[in-house]
């Protein structure tokens, strides 16, 4: 790395180098030298950024995680459109790519950066599920409240089935990341029976028109 780089730059170059490491070699692999081995730096570059390497991977978790935010904030956007299976299906594909499933295991297996990240911000020992589980659950209660799901359903597990049978089913890195139609499986043996039940219906107010139950708004199964 010649010399003279913005600190922002080198933090992203490193970054990205630890990406890379980390898709090839898995969190085993991922060591200081195999960062800057891969960045073409010396390790003192690291070193000059952050205090340690758990810094830096502190560093690098938080990098990634906040770029979930774009898939979050397109769940979000998703209420009230389309099909509640479809959404959840697309939700889960995104945020469990490769990068955040290949940072899951690393945050697991070293219990100070589990330790930093959760005094970096709450609740965030497993940041990225942490994230799926906060996107997933303000999704399913927005729907609820649209009538797109039963009024009764118990939106705290059926994010954790999600997200903890989303995180296994794209785990299994091997073969390769789980076809659209294993995802929607998945989905829908967790939320059929709350997105087919008829929520309680109370009298329109005013004449005005009723919301779709989860009936009118989800085709039937095959």
């Amino acid at each position: 790395m010649p010399t003279g780089v913005h600190i922002r730059d080198a933090r992203q170059h490193l970054f990205d180098a630890a990406e890379r490491v980390l898709l090839r070699e898995g969190a085993n692999g991922l060591t200081s030298r195999a960062v800057t081995d891969e960045a073409g730096c010396a390790k003192g570059v690291l070193h000059r950024h952050f205090s340690d390497f758990d810094a830096f991977l502190v560093g690098l978790v938080l990098d990634r995680a906040a770029r979930l935010e774009g898939e979050s904030a397109a769940l979000a956007g998703s209420v009230g459109t389309g099909t509640v299976t479809d959404n959840l299906s697309d939700a889960l594909t995104a945020l469990f790519g490769p990068v955040p499933v290949a940072i899951i295991p690393l945050i697991t297996f070293r219990d100070e950066l589990r330790a930093r990240l959760r005094a970096a911000t709450p609740g965030g020992g497993i940041a990225i599920l942490a994230q799926a589980t906060t996107a997933i659950s303000a999704y399913l209660a927005a729907e609820r409240d649209l009538g797109r799901i039963a009024a009764d359903a118990d939106i705290d597990s059926l994010t954790l089935s999600l997200v903890g049978g989303g995180h296994l089913l794209f785990a299994d890195r091997e073969p390769g990341p789980p076809d659209t139609e294993a995802v929607g499986r998945l989905v829908t043996a967790v939320v059929a029976d709350a997105v087919r039940r008829r929520p309680a219906q109370g009298p329109s107010c005013g004449g005005g028109r009723r919301r779709p139950t989860a009936l009118e708004t989800e085709p039937p199964s095959p």
